[in-house]
């Protein structure tokens, strides 16, 4: 397609990243994606989400590890050695609470690649963050109320070139004109 603009471009051409260098994400690059985060739509402008920002590498590496037992492959790196993990939770009260975590994440994930950052959604927030573990590092942090784990955006800068995009399925979208 022609004459495609810039921002259309990213949001084609993002993939997810699975290997990333050590080097720290700068402060202002994930401050810009944590505002494109927050800036995500959610319903009735409720803003049930709240976003961990973890780039201490003790508290990062036992997320990590927490979420390596929930898939039972203790010892593997679900973050792929990304730095940063930006953490999506919300509020279980809020009835479009799964949605708008969703697109919290969707846009920072649109953020990083558009900053020349690597990121890739990883499950499995909600049973870290349903833990004693989990409970108790929110209550350490003054988050009051229950909140459901959405996902992890981790973040960095890839180890090597984006994968290729996987060829679309034809039955995508069917039309109603």
């Amino acid at each position: 397609m022609a004459n495609r603009n810039e921002a259309l471009e990213r949001l084609l051409d993002r993939r997810s990243v699975k290997a990333y260098r050590p080097d720290a994400v700068p402060q202002e690059l994930l401050d810009e994606i944590l505002a494109a985060g927050m800036n995500a739509p959610t319903g009735m402008n409720r803003q049930s989400p709240i976003i961990l920002a973890v780039t201490d590498r003790k508290v990062r590496d036992e997320m990590s590890r927490r979420n390596a037992a929930v898939m039972g492959m203790s010892g593997a790196d679900p973050f792929y050695g990304a730095p940063a993990v930006l953490v999506v939770l919300a509020r279980k009260d809020v009835a479009t609470h799964v949605y708008d975590g969703s697109l919290v994440l969707g846009q920072m994930l649109l953020a990083a690649h558009s900053l020349g950052l690597g990121a890739c959604w990883i499950h499995r927030a909600k049973e870290v963050f349903e833990s004693s573990w989990g409970r108790e590092l929110l209550r350490s942090l003054g988050v009051e109320g229950e909140y459901e784990g959405i996902g992890n955006c981790i973040v960095g800068y890839p180890a090597g070139p984006l994968p290729a995009a996987s060829p679309r399925k034809k039955d995508y979208v069917y039309y109603l004109r």
